[in-house]
């Protein structure tokens, strides 16, 4: 699993283990919205990042093994196609058993509130409690709260999932597809687009500055200083070109 397939992991996590609202559906529109399209967009930064690091290795790795343009292009398109299809597949099988788990979850709670109405009443009271409220506010919070919708109030309360706005994989599969593709463009045109004396350097500089920028924005989005996230990045993208570099240029040197 990539870097940005964990850290969406832990967002889509993050959503539910940080508690709903101990009243569901208040507060879902602001709060939850909010928080849920940060963790998209923040995922989709890191896709980007991890579409210019590792294309960015690999055609500065072939550059030094050789100045062919025809060489680069196919080499930075087969990565960009490779890396795109592997993050789409990972995310669509990560949030796809995160979507039948789920299902299976509120089957379970849909049987248990048909089999044991009283119990779960009594369960929703002790969650509903645990928030802070008192036993007799929990008590009427539980009861309101099961005459309106039973199995959401479960769900949202009891499992942390809103059964009516479950991840799509497909979704999911798509918006990793294109932010790897976003990030992956920039060091596959940086370094066939200009004069061969130039490639390396502009795709050098270039792929440093936007890995300065998808630093930035990730801290920044998961409310982090941005300082030493910037530095991490810069660091980790300059250190990945350096050693695919070195190993191209002793390939190219000794004509394997």
């Amino acid at each position: 699993m990539t870097e940005h397939e964990r850290d969406h992991e832990g967002d889509r996590k993050g959503d539910h283990e940080g508690g709903p609202d101990p009243v569901p559906g208040h507060g879902e529109a602001h709060g939850g919205t909010l928080g849920s399209r940060l963790n998209w967009l923040r995922a989709a930064v890191l896709g980007a990042n991890d579409g210019i690091v590792s294309t960015a290795g690999l055609v500065v790795g072939v550059a030094g093994a050789t100045a062919d343009r025809s060489a680069l292009l196919t080499a930075g398109l087969a990565g960009l196609l490779a890396g795109s299809m592997s993050m789409a597949a990972g995310e669509y099988v990560s949030v796809s058993t995160q979507r039948d788990s789920e299902k299976a979850a509120i089957a379970q709670e849909r049987r248990e509130l048909r089999e044991q109405p009283e119990a779960e009443l009594e369960e929703l009271t002790g969650l509903l409690e645990e928030r802070g409220l008192t036993r007799e506010v929990a008590r009427e919070a539980a009861v309101q709260l099961t005459e309106r919708d039973a199995l959401r109030a479960h769900a949202r309360v009891e499992l942390g999932i809103d059964p009516d706005d479950l991840t799509n994989p497909w979704h999911a599969a798509w918006a990793s597809f294109l932010a790897f593709t976003a990030g992956a463009l920039l060091p596959l045109l940086a370094i066939v687009l200009p004069p061969s004396g130039l490639r390396l350097p502009v795709t050098v500089v270039s792929v440093l500055l936007a890995l300065a920028c998808t630093g930035w924005s990730s801290a920044r989005l998961g409310a982090a200083a941005p300082g030493r996230a910037v530095l991490r990045n810069v660091a980790g993208g300059a250190l990945a070109m350096g050693v695919t570099y070195g190993v191209g240029v002793l390939l190219g040197a000794a004509g394997v």
